[in-house]
C-alpha cells in the first residue's frame, strides 16, 4: 500500500523535472542543483533498487555497489512500502533496456 503524499506549497521542481527533454538535460539540471555527493547518493540508490528489484541479496548488492546496509534496506522499504515511485519509474527502465 503507497502512500499518497499532498501537494506541497510548490511543485515547481517536480515540473522542473518533467519539463527536461533527455538524459543529457536531465544530467546538468541535477548537475547544477546538487551537490556532488547528492548526486552520487542518489545514483547509488536508484542503483540499489534495480539490483533489489532483479532479487540480489544484501550482501551482492553491498559488494557491488558500496551502499551501506542502511541505504540498501532504506531503498528495500521504499519499494516495499513507500509512494510507489521506484515501483513507477523500475519497469519503464527496463522496457527501455529492451
Amino acid at each position: 500500500m503507497s502512500k499518497v503524499y499532498e501537494k506541497t506549497s510548490s511543485d515547481t521542481l517536480y515540473q522542473a523535472v518533467i519539463a527536461l527533454k533527455d538524459v543529457d538535460e536531465c544530467r546538468r539540471f541535477f548537475q547544477d542543483l546538487c551537490t556532488v555527493s547528492e548526486l552520487k547518493a542518489m545514483e547509488q540508490r536508484m542503483e540499489v533498487a534495480m539490483l533489489l528489484d532483479e532479487g540480489l541479496i544484501y550482501s551482492d548488492i553491498l559488494q557491488r555497489t558500496g551502499a551501506s546496509s542502511a541505504t540498501i534496506s532504506r531503498v528495500n522499504r521504499c519499494l516495499h512500502y513507500g509512494a510507489d515511485g521506484y515501483q513507477t519509474v523500475i519497469p519503464r527502465l527496463k522496457e527501455r533496456e529492451q
